[in-house]
């Protein structure tokens, strides 16, 4: 089944799972990486919160009644390039998100952002989820925030489940 916009690839291993989601923005690295970092950014697209743009600061964002808070430290900030911070809270297993921003244009950005979660968290939730959000942040960044994409979500995680389970059937090469 092909997947819809942004899941690129999936790689199962160790009980963890990873998957790569990738948007091509027609907007400037400085831009993505403000709505990635700036508090008053963040709840157009993915919850009210702050995540520091610095390694030893912290990650921390409130979904509210929809979501796990995360509240984690940033292991890796490079301005306008690299993002890490794992999506969990404290005494909960490491998930995590590596935000990768590179120009390829004037004012055009590719985002790659790499989840990776425990096989028993259900991935297939989590990567459908994180790539509404994406959905939603390339909105936001349009100027047209958006409620959660609901349907997109659903279509998504289906896509992935079916390709996960597929995954499980072939035989280790």
């Amino acid at each position: 089944m092909t997947l819809p916009v942004g899941a690129r690839a999936l790689r199962r291993a160790d009980g963890r799972v990873e998957g790569v989601l990738v948007r091509d923005l027609p907007h400037s690295v400085e831009r993505v990486w403000a709505f990635l970092t700036e508090p008053q950014h963040l709840p157009l697209w993915l919850a009210e919160g702050q995540v520091s743009a610095s390694p030893g600061g912290m990650a921390r964002l409130d979904f509210g009644q929809s979501g796990s808070p995360i509240d984690s430290p940033v292991t890796e900030a490079i301005a306008h390039q690299a993002l890490d911070y794992s999506w969990s809270g404290p005494g909960e297993p490491v998930r995590p998100l590596r935000w990768r921003l590179r120009a390829v244009g004037a004012d055009e950005t590719r985002l790659l952002l790499s989840v990776t979660t425990p096989d028993a968290d259900d991935p297939a939730r989590a990567l459908a989820g994180w790539d509404a959000h994406l959905e939603m942040l390339a909105a936001a960044l349009e100027g047209v925030p958006m409620k959660f994409p609901f349907n997109h979500f659903q279509a998504v995680r289906a896509a992935l489940t079916a390709e996960l389970h597929e995954a499980e059937l072939q035989p280790a090469s």
